[in-house]
């Protein structure tokens, strides 16, 4: 591995071998890979890239192990989907969005879990563990049930239950702790010194995770046709994600991968209920503060953010911008990147969204800019954040009589939205179009059902057609069955059983 020169202290600069290390023993300060970027461009380049697999580890010249078998359930290269009509309902030129909730366990947690256990691996650890919202939790287990390693993950008690399910169903330990994310991760510090042949993903092998989410900007840039965008809003729960994004985007430069060096603005994405670097941003102070979350992003509840002061340094430097947006925001956050783009997010999304579209009214995300808005998670992860505001659009007993009394595609027209379905009077309380309060709009061009096959006009005709000729019906005819010699009818009306 001899683009791998060591870890260095992000402070002081002390270089330190390639061990399980994550902090600096002389000021405490964190670890970070050391690359030789002359010897990285000397072999990697575009057509070798574009020849590798179809995942992150495509980019393995670019990552701090050197494994042909690497531990993988196949995450990366996910969409980078051209949000047009998301652009255009926030007033935005040209949006693209990542979309790792298409990940094997549903969000970008694969990328870090596949470097750090293929890391822990080649270091001898037969146990992976890790302290988690959620999403790092499902990831571990599973990478490591492929790993055949023996997986102990700490969750917060209160966790969304889609995320419990999906992490125990690989037959790992799950220990659930009374406290926040915080008290779980001071836990798993201890833990982390009291059991040194464990790998614990974001403690002692965190340095190697978190490059794993350098990959988020590798194949955004090559997907753009090798190009930076000229600003990616990310969301922050510990931050390293958003300081790995800025990471990898400067190393496609030093390797001669992107030709001129890129000058991305990077903006984060908070809940209010856990904001303390939008709160520092905006209050213009150096210091993170920790706080006590209380939000519906529970993925983004971390009170006490490992790589919170670098994340405002790196948004700070790069001419960004960071906000926080509160729960009801979040949740319609969701629905607005559901409805016109077809992408259902976990909370995490709906943080990104919701400050994205608050940053473009107040002109900070500029409608001259390529901009990149990363979704890290599925929607079907947090399900109970959306039950009392999303369900069925009404409830009808099986007939054509009640469909009609309850749904008029013809009625309420949008100029912009084109034909919206609306709600008849006989089980509702007030006429309201669909995607206000109840589901989703129907937008002009997407006609539903056997209507799509047709032009819209013919789709909503009302003029009598012409009923099918009458048929009389056939005599019943007796059906013969030989069984034991007898004749038997198996209908009703020719049981022989009597």
């Amino acid at each position: 591995m001899d683009h791998v020169t060591g870890l260095s202290c992000r402070e002081c600069g002390r270089t330190f071998p390639l061990e399980a290390l994550n902090a600096c023993d002389w000021c405490f300060g964190p670890l970070e890979v050391a690359y030789d970027y002359d010897a990285v461009a000397a072999k990697v380049g575009r057509a070798g890239i574009a020849a590798g697999p179809p995942t992150m580890w495509r980019y393995r010249d670019l990552l701090p192990v050197a494994d042909a078998q690497p531990v993988t359930l196949g995450a990366g290269w996910t969409p980078l989907v051209r949000a047009d009509r998301l652009a255009a309902e926030l007033g935005l030129g040209e949006l693209w969005l990542k979309d790792d909730t298409v990940n094997p366990t549903g969000s970008f947690k694969d990328r870090v879990v596949s470097v750090a256990l293929t890391k822990a691996r080649q270091l001898g650890f037969k146990v992976a563990a890790c302290a988690s919202t959620g999403n790092l939790a499902n990831s571990v287990a599973a990478h490591a049930a492929r790993a055949g390693m023996t997986s102990v993950v700490f969750i917060p008690h209160d966790l969304e239950k889609a995320k419990v399910v999906t992490t125990a169903v690989y037959g790992g330990n799950v220990v659930a702790v009374e406290g926040t994310y915080d008290d779980v991760n001071r836990l798993c510090a201890e833990l982390a010194s009291e059991h040194p042949s464990w790998a614990f993903v974001n403690v002692n092998v965190r340095t190697y995770y978190a490059e794993g989410s350098k990959t988020l900007a590798f194949e955004v840039a090559e997907q753009l046709g090798w190009q930076a965008p000229d600003h990616v809003v990310v969301p922050i729960a510990s931050g390293s994600q958003l300081t790995k994004i800025h990471k990898g985007f400067g190393e496609l430069h030093a390797v001669g991968l992107l030709p001129e060096e890129p000058h991305v603005r990077v903006s984060g994405a908070q809940a209010a209920g856990c904001s303390p670097v939008a709160t520092a941003f905006a209050d213009g102070a150096d210091a993170i503060r920790p706080v006590r979350p209380d939000t519906v992003a529970k993925s983004l509840a971390i009170g006490n953010p490992a790589d919170g002061w670098y994340a405002l340094q790196t948004i700070r430097s790069t001419g960004g911008s960071c906000g926080s947006v509160t729960d009801a925001e979040i949740l319609d956050g969701i629905r607005l990147l559901a409805r016109p783009e077809g992408i259902f997010a976990e909370t995490a999304g709906g943080v990104t969204i919701a400050t994205l579209a608050n940053m473009a009214a107040h002109g900070v995300v500029r409608r001259d800019e390529r901009v990149v808005a990363y979704v890290t998670g599925h929607g079907l992860k947090t399900v109970e954040a959306l039950e009392s505001s999303v369900g069925p659009t009404v409830t009808i007993t099986p007939t054509l009589e009640a469909f009609a009394a309850a749904v008029d595609l013809d009625r309420g027209v949008d100029e912009e939205l084109g034909p919206l379905a609306v709600l008849g009077q006989a089980h509702v309380d007030e006429q309201r179009p669909l995607g206000v309060g109840h589901g989703r709009e129907l937008l002009a061009g997407e006609p539903r059902g056997r209507a799509a096959s047709r032009p819209l006009a013919e789709a909503h005709d009302d003029r009598p057609r012409r009923e099918p000729p009458h048929r009389p019906r056939r005599p019943h005819r007796r059906r013969r069955l030989f069984r034991r010699g007898a004749a038997t009818c198996r209908c009703k009306k020719h049981d022989d059983r009597q």
